[in-house]
C-alpha cells in the first residue's frame, strides 16, 4: 500500500508509516508518476486532482485535509471509482475566532457596538452557522442567506438580493461552485451599502477581483483569486489582508488531520479509525461575552500585525501561509 501525502499537512508525519509506504511532496508539486502507483492521496486545496493528474493511476481514495473540495474533479473521480473525503468543518471555530477578530477591529476603529449593526452571512453551513450563533449573542441583528438550506428546510433565510441592501457587515462563508463563482460582482455590490464592510473568508473566486478593486465598501479578505499571485492594488487596499489563514488553529489542523488519517484507516481496514494527533488539545466551545472577546481576541489573531506582514511582503504569500504559527481555540 502506498499514500502520498501533502508535506504541509501538519501532525501527520509517521502516523501511516507502520502500515503503508508513504511519499510526501508540496501540495503543488504532485506528479502523475508519483501518484500513478498510490492508493490513497492526502492533499490540501494546492493539489489540483483531475484526469491530467490521476489517468492510469490505481487511486481509490482521496481525502482532502480541508472543508472544500473544489480543487477536486468529482465528475471524473466519481467515473474513475475514486472515494473523495472531505474535512468537513475542521477548521470551523478557526474561521469563527478570525472573524471574530475581524468585527473586534472594526468596532474599535469604526465606533460602533454590536447591537447597532445587521450582520448579513451568506453561506450557513458549518462555520456560517457557528458565526451566526455567537453573533446573536453578541447583540448583532444577524440576516443569513443559504439557498440550499432554505430549499431544504425552509426557515428564515432570505435571498441574496435582499441580504445585500440590509446588511452593515456581509460575511461569506459558502464553498466555490457553479452557484458562488463570482458571486461577489459589480451589480451585486451596487445593491451594499457604500458604508458596509465585506468580509470573506471562504473562496477567492466567490469575488471578482476587479469589482473589488472599484467597490466603495471596506474589503476584510483572508482569501484571493489566483493564489499565492494575488492582486498588489487589491492587497493594498484591503482592510484586513491574510494569506489565507483563517481557519489555521492548532485544533482546526488537528482535526483535519485526523479525518483524513481516519479515512484512509476506515478504507484500508488499518487501526487508525479513533486517531487524534496527541500534540493537540482539543477545546470545547464556550460562550464569550462581546467585550471579553474584544479584550482577548488579539493575544491569539493579530490581524493589523498579520495584515502588514503580508503587505510588506506579498511574494512571500505562501511562505507566510505555510509557516503560520498556529492559534489556539479559546471558545
Amino acid at each position: 500500500m502506498k499514500v502520498v501525502i501533502d508535506s504541509a499537512i501538519p501532525y501527520i508525519a509517521g502516523v501511516l508509516e507502520p502500515y503503508a509506504e508513504v511519499v510526501y511532496r508540496a501540495g503543488e508539486q504532485f506528479s502523475s508518476s508519483d501518484v500513478k502507483d498510490a492508493d490513497a492521496l492526502i492533499i490540501r486545496t494546492r493539489t489540483r486532482c483531475d484526469e491530467a493528474l490521476l489517468e492510469g493511476s490505481r487511486v481509490k481514495l482521496i481525502a482532502t485535509a480541508t472543508i472544500g473540495f473544489d480543487h477536486i474533479d468529482l465528475q471524473y473521480c466519481a467515473s474513475q471509482g475514486i472515494e473523495v473525503v472531505t474535512a468537513a468543518g475542521c477548521n470551523a471555530a478557526g474561521v469563527l475566532q478570525w472573524v471574530a477578530a475581524t468585527l473586534a477591529l472594526l468596532a474599535r476603529t469604526q465606533c460602533w457596538q454590536p447591537d447597532q449593526m445587521r450582520l448579513g452571512i451568506v453561506g450557513v453551513g458549518n462555520v456560517g452557522s457557528l458565526v451566526e450563533r455567537y453573533a446573536r449573542r453578541w447583540g448583532f441583528e444577524v440576516i443569513c442567506c443559504d439557498p440550499p438550506r432554505q430549499e431544504r428546510e425552509g426557515g428564515d433565510f432570505v435571498a441574496m438580493e435582499e441580504l445585500l441592501p440590509q446588511a452593515d457587515i456581509v460575511t461569506l462563508h459558502t464553498p466555490l461552485d457553479d452557484t458562488t463563482r463570482g458571486m461577489i460582482n459589480p451589480q451585486t455590490l451596487a445593491l451594499m451599502k457604500p458604508s458596509a464592510t465585506l468580509i470573506n473568508a471562504s473562496r477567492g473566486e466567490v469575488a471578482q477581483t476587479e469589482a473589488l478593486l472599484v467597490a466603495r465598501q471596506t474589503l476584510c479578505l483572508d482569501v484571493w483569486e489566483r493564489e499565492p499571485n494575488i492582486n498588489r492594488e487589491l492587497l493594498a487596499k484591503a482592510f484586513v489582508a491574510t494569506p489565507h489563514i483563517a481557519g489555521y488553529s492548532a485544533q482546526g489542523k488537528a482535526n483535519a488531520a485526523m479525518a483524513v488519517v481516519r479515512a484512509v484507516a476506515r478504507r484500508f481496514a488499518l487501526p487508525l479509525v479513533e486517531w487524534y494527533p496527541s500534540a493537540v488539545e482539543p477545546v470545547e466551545r464556550k460562550d464569550i461575552t462581546w467585550e471579553d472577546m474584544c479584550q482577548s481576541v488579539e493575544r491569539y489573531c493579530n490581524l493589523q500585525s498579520e495584515s502588514t506582514m503580508l503587505k510588506t511582503c506579498p511574494a512571500e504569500f505562501e511562505s507566510l501561509r505555510n509557516n503560520y504559527n498556529y492559534r489556539e481555540e479559546y471558545f
